[in-house]
């Protein structure tokens, strides 16, 4: 029944395709957020759903969308060098055939986050990927809010959906896209049109926000706790009562924790003394040898290169007796620890040119989108009055990425590439409004003097 559905509701998107070919691209951004193969017992799991879906966004593009409003950036120019850059470490990985598996899914972020922004060329297109991009991530997140609520979660427990602990079904991972994601929920519930903000969609916001502050406590991924963080101090930003939001949000938390599990507290507890968490102290172990690792392999050793690691490390534990506290420190040794740092993943895998490159392109995402805001912060336009708050979503998602992505290995993660694309598309399209209005201008202007003259 599960593989019918999903058949007849990828069905749906194919055939309006058909005439409407940019729904191509929202079918591949749905199939790639969700994965419905992963789900299907023997149905869509025996066909490539994703190259398929690939396949027939581009080739709809190439045949039958408008391109003459299409524009390459400079930010495409940077993810293209690192989509040749990690061919090239691919092809020299220390782990030649697990490097390949891995090239096998990150080449195709990397084009489509190249292609994406050269069909994004209206208002509505931008929109539609927004919500198709926020309600696919929201399947996974009301599944994970509802089963927090009943049962509390825990750590690799809470299953999404189905048991699979990779991409968006792995804890730390989901946790910190559901906070990402919030500030473009709060744009879509305030500027949508395709849904346009009645009482239906603000309460429907308002309980995915919810939804998406519950995920991190049911996978009790300290990665959500930070993201959290960062997105209360990114919300006081442009708050006229930010004493007032503080103190509110200081007391929410406060009187939220004797309704959260101690489990949950007492992992959030190791944020501070990472020496007591086994995991927490090798992932900080795991990140000194990838330092030392560059030292001799500057350009990298291509993808899974954190295999050859081998950590000695020391965790401290403290007993509670009545005699008094007791504080030992215990050694160990892990090997093939991944690096739970996209920052440190970058560097292992793809070396110094890599991770500049890969910072070069989200820095310069925070940058443009704040030129952006500015540009149209007092724009009181008609039509435009969407343009800078979007623009300010979509920094602030990123934002919050750069901080979660410190604690979890996602340098790769498509959705984010998504993301990216559109504040690609944001910009282009933004430029090519504001030449066109430049260029009706000057023809008023012409026209005048020609009346001048004559």
């Amino acid at each position: 029944m599960r593989d019918l559905f999903f058949i007849a509701f990828l069905g749906i998107f194919l055939l309006a395709g058909l005439k409407r070919p940019f729904l191509f691209i929202m079918a591949y951004a749905y199939v790639d957020i969700i994965a419905p193969q992963r789900m299907s017992y023997y149905l869509l799991n025996s066909i490539p759903i994703s190259l398929i879906m690939f396949g027939l966004a581009v080739g709809g593009y190439l045949i039958a969308d408008d391109k003459k409003d299409s524009r390459f950036s400079g930010r495409q120019v940077l993810i293209v060098l690192l989509l040749i850059y990690c061919g090239y470490t691919t092809s020299v990985a220390d782990y030649p055939a697990e490097s390949a598996e891995k090239w096998n899914w990150v080449w195709k972020a990397l084009v489509f986050a190249t292609f994406l922004p050269l069909t994004l060329r209206t208002k509505t297109r931008l929109e539609a990927l927004a919500l198709i991009m926020v309600l696919s991530v929201a399947t996974l997140i009301i599944t994970g809010g509802i089963k927090t609520v009943l049962s509390g979660g825990g750590y690799g427990v809470l299953q999404l959906l189905i048991d699979d602990n990779s991409g968006l079904y792995e804890g730390s991972i989901i946790s910190c896209v559901s906070i990402c994601i919030i500030p473009l929920v709060l744009w879509l519930g305030k500027h949508g049109t395709v849904f346009k903000p009645d009482i239906r969609v603000k309460a429907f916001t308002v309980f995915l926000i919810a939804a998406c502050l519950l995920i991190p406590i049911g996978t009790q991924a300290r990665t959500g706790l930070l993201c959290i963080a960062a997105l209360a101090i990114l919300q006081l930003r442009f708050n006229r009562y930010r004493f007032v939001y503080a103190g509110a949000a200081v007391a929410l938390g406060i009187l939220s924790l004797p309704l959260l599990p101690s489990s949950y507290t007492d992992r959030m507890a190791t944020i501070f003394e990472y020496q007591a968490d086994q995991s927490a102290s090798t992932r900080v172990a795991v990140w000194y040898w990838t330092i030392d690792y560059v030292k001799n392999k500057p350009l990298g050793g291509g993808f899974e290169a954190y295999r050859s690691n081998e950590i000695n490390a020391s965790k401290v534990i403290t007993t509670e007796t009545a005699g008094g506290t007791t504080i030992e420190t215990q050694d160990y040794v892990e090997r093939g620890r991944a690096y739970h740092s996209s920052y440190f993943e970058m560097l292992g895998e793809q070396g110094y040119p890599g991770l500049t490159l890969w910072l070069l392109i989200h820095l310069g995402g925070i940058w443009r989108m704040e030129v952006v805001r500015k540009r149209y912060d007092k724009n009181h336009k008609a039509g435009e009055e969407w343009v800078a708050p979007f623009a300010l979503a979509l920094q602030n998602g990123q934002i919050i990425y750069m901080v979660g992505s410190g604690f979890v290995g996602i340098a790769y993660q498509p959705f984010i590439y998504m993301l990216i694309a559109m504040q690609i598309g944001l910009d282009t399209y933004l430029a090519r409004r504001r030449s066109e209005s430049a260029f009706k201008t000057l023809q008023v202007r012409a026209k005048n003097v020609k009346g001048d003259i004559s």
